[in-house]
């Protein structure tokens, strides 16, 4: 069957073609507005279909996908799903940068994006598992959900979790207090990935896990910003009120509330969606 299946894919793809531990290393990311292919296509029906076929034939061939595979495989249905999001939020597609707001508590991830003007809201996403409490992650195996302003290192097409994203973790931020506070494990390997099940890291459904993976690739991981939250702050402030999370708490929610409020003036009112 995977011999047939490698036929198959060879001839159908010609040039195409993973808890939070178990992702195989990301090794593959796309430089920014580069892997167009799928971007001017809006056929869902068409491009849903193509998407079923294709991921019947790679799943044949664990290991051996590529970000450009990803892209050709589910870029023209995410795109077409995404697209009207953008023309709503009167932001071409696709962008020039990106921010994510995961909001732990509030169990959402919000997709933010901006060309030349200021970022603008364009939907969000159910996270539907995220292990831990509110507050930083602090030592590898807390299971805690980090907390802070993080980026995207790498894309892994290749995940046990369907496809995922690793972020910075930990960033300077982290390593400086864990290095004052003599933590010399303070964890790694902190994903945005599918399949809805987390140790530690975001774990979107499948679907959502694709469309953020897509506009990633085609944006570019350098330019995407991950913010993760405890909870909102535009609806309650951020307040480090347990005498459990460390001192520097109160210095890192400062942080992420000022990088969050700045993304929009105007708060809720203007997120509508589809």
């Amino acid at each position: 069957m995977k011999s047939t299946a490698k036929i198959i894919v060879g001839l159908a793809l010609t040039g195409l073609l993973g808890a939070c531990s178990g992702h195989k290393p990301a090794t593959t990311t796309v430089t920014a507005k580069t892997a167009t292919t799928a971007s001017t296509i809006d056929a869902r029906p068409q491009a849903q279909a193509d998407r079923k076929m294709y991921y019947i034939l790679l799943s044949e061939l664990p290991g051996q996908r590529t970000v450009e595979d990803i892209l050709q495989i589910y870029g023209a249905y995410a795109t077409s799903k995404l697209k009207p999001y953008f023309a709503k939020a009167k932001v071409p597609y696709p962008p020039r940068e990106v921010t994510f707001i995961a909001l732990k508590q509030e169990k959402k991830l919000e997709l933010w994006a901006r060309d030349s003007g200021e970022f603008r809201f364009i939907r969000d996403y159910g996270i539907w598992d995220a292990s831990g409490v509110a507050g930083p992650k602090l030592r590898q195996g807390d299971r805690q959900v980090p907390e802070g302003i993080y980026r995207i290192a790498g894309l892994n097409p290749n995940s046990h979790y369907h496809l995922s994203m690793k972020i910075n973790y930990p960033n300077e931020f982290d390593l400086f207090y864990a290095s004052q506070e003599g933590r010399a494990d303070p964890g790694s390997d902190i994903f945005i990935h599918g399949k809805a099940a987390s140790l530690g890291c975001l774990a979107m459904d499948d679907e959502a896990i694709e469309e953020l993976f897509v506009v990633t690739a085609q944006v570019g991981a350098e330019n995407v910003k991950v913010v993760i939250a405890p909870h909102d702050p535009r609806t309650h402030p951020l307040e480090a009120d347990s005498e459990e999370l460390p001192a520097w708490t109160s210095e890192l929610y400062s942080i992420i509330s000022r990088e969050i409020k700045a993304l929009s003036p105007v708060v809720k009112s203007a997120k509508t969606g589809l």
